[in-house]
């Protein structure tokens, strides 16, 4: 019995870890890229854009890995900084998640972009890695080049977890390479 329990502290305080590195990573990343924030066009700035991802997912803790497949519209403009997104992703294990957030852009450089997000979404397994929960939050930090046209491609890093919802939030990260149109361009 005192086994157990020392497995749960432990798994406890290796998700308190995540948690604390994935947040640090963000907040550092507010902290660094508004020192930093080169001036551009708003224009580029406030366009809507649809992204694709294809990635990683679980590719840490490597307990139930699989291709992750992502899909987001990233509205153009919101409140102050902060701009809404949604999106869906899907993996080759058959789990699929539905989700929604923020994010903010930050220039750090005439082409390339910072993109800070959070989300909050519906989880289901599938044949996949179980996260505890059917409520999911996902925080990220994604890197880009953005190109003439306003496209953009990048890669992603991510953590998925149930925040002590359930009585189990094993977590999951996942890294993803993306490419983001501008939405006017579709049209």
């Amino acid at each position: 019995m005192m086994g157990r329990a020392q497995d749960i502290i432990r798994g406890e305080i290796v998700q308190a870890f995540r948690f604390i590195v994935a947040f640090g990573l963000m907040l550092g990343a507010f902290v660094a890229a508004g020192g930093i924030v080169a001036p551009v066009a708003r224009a580029q700035e406030d366009q809507a854009l649809l992204a694709g991802g294809v990635g990683a997912f679980d590719f840490v803790q490597d307990d139930d890995t699989a291709m992750d497949f992502r899909i987001e519209y990233r509205h153009g403009s919101g409140l102050w900084i902060f701009k809404p997104w949604f999106g869906l992703e899907g993996t080759s294990d058959g789990a699929f998640y539905g989700v929604g957030g923020i994010l903010a852009d930050f220039t750090l450089a005439p082409h390339i972009v910072l993109t800070p997000s959070f989300g909050v979404g519906a989880y289901a397994e599938g044949d996949g890695k179980d996260l505890g929960h059917p409520i999911e939050f996902r925080s990220q930090i994604e890197l880009a080049y953005r190109f003439d046209n306003a496209s953009r491609l990048g890669m992603a890093f991510s953590h998925i977890s149930n925040a002590g919802l359930g009585e189990e939030n094993p977590g999951v990260e996942v890294i993803n390479l993306y490419y983001a149109l501008p939405v006017s361009s579709l049209f």
